[in-house]
């Protein structure tokens, strides 16, 4: 079999490919691959590698030889998945490979925002404590994370993982119901939202979790309530809880994902980070220690072995 692996750039430096190369007879690798670029690279493909390179309908008729789609990631909005369907190419994605990763950068931003980390940085930077009558800075205070509540939306391996630690840190930890969903017994997030003191989201973005945090429900919240988002870019509305932030009204935001990836046109939590705010805005890198990058390999060479009956 031939395989390509349309952007390995993506995984970044010291990935080792070989569990990939020892089920195929000839793999290609390409750094990036520009949308011109796709129908040539693809034509004589068996196995096509993507994590985020689009695989369109005109491409999928061209590539004549293709059994299989691997996609490096858990989405797979950049593939035609009803072409795909239509064509009988099967399309498989990898899930859960960095959950200990995405975890602990949760825990992570919920630890600076509740000490306040990025507004005493900057506090220090511009001398404030160095200016102090006092041996240290009272404002603003900290928040003690023990005997917390903390409301999960996503239950599923990451969301557990979370709660997991937090509990370590003697935070009482509800899950919400799933939005969308009429027969979840548990309690929805707008009923659980008085009182939480932490919102951390680890859900998909679908129709039903778009803009799930959003003004109108911001009202509802505690007014020290911190908000870590690392699902996906508009389950909360940025514009929204930038606003509630800059007016006082919550305590803290801290996102790793936002709508537009890289945010080439802005964004208004970007917008506001020169504010003095308590506000956290990592690139989308919860995902990429050394363990998590290799274990999205070794998922994949799983998926294609998968594929072949006469490697089982």
């Amino acid at each position: 079999m031939k395989a390509v692996i349309l952007d390995a750039e993506t995984l970044g430096n010291g990935v080792d490919f070989s569990a990939i190369e020892k089920l195929v007879e000839d793999l290609v690798l390409y750094d990036s691959t520009t949308p011109d670029q796709v129908d040539e690279r693809i034509k004589d493909a068996e196995i096509i590698i993507t994590n985020k390179v689009v695989i369109n309908k005109p491409a999928l008729e061209n590539a004549t030889q293709l059994k299989l789609i691997c996609v490096l990631a858990t989405g797979m909005n950049n593939i035609d998945l009803a072409t795909a369907e239509k064509l009988n190419i099967p399309v498989k994605n990898v899930e859960a490979y960095g959950t200990p990763s995405v975890a602990q950068h949760t825990l992570m931003m919920m630890l600076a925002l509740a000490t306040k980390l990025p507004v005493m940085q900057k506090r220090v930077a511009a001398g404030d404590w160095q200016n102090s009558s006092m041996f240290c800075l009272l404002d603003p205070s900290t928040i003690q994370l023990a005997g917390k509540k903390l409301v999960i939306v996503g239950s599923g391996e990451l969301g557990q993982a979370v709660k997991t630690l937090a509990e370590a840190f003697g935070m009482t930890v509800k899950f919400s119901a799933r939005p969308g969903k009429t027969d979840d017994p548990r309690p929805s997030l707008n009923e659980l939202l008085p009182d939480a003191d932490v919102l951390s989201f680890h859900c998909p973005l679908t129709d039903d979790t778009k803009n799930l945090l959003n003004a109108d429900n911001l009202k509802r919240c505690k007014q020290e309530v911190l908000v870590v988002n690392n699902a996906r870019g508009g389950v909360i509305n940025e514009k929204d809880v930038a606003d509630a932030l800059l007016a006082g009204k919550i305590g803290g935001v801290a996102a790793d994902v936002l709508p537009q990836e890289p945010p080439k046109n802005g964004n208004p939590l970007l917008d506001a980070m020169n504010e003095g705010l308590n506000l956290i805005v990592t690139p989308h890198n919860a995902w990429t220690s050394p363990e998590a990058r290799q274990r999205i390999i070794e998922l994949t060479a799983d998926n294609i072995k998968g594929s072949n009956p006469d490697d089982n």
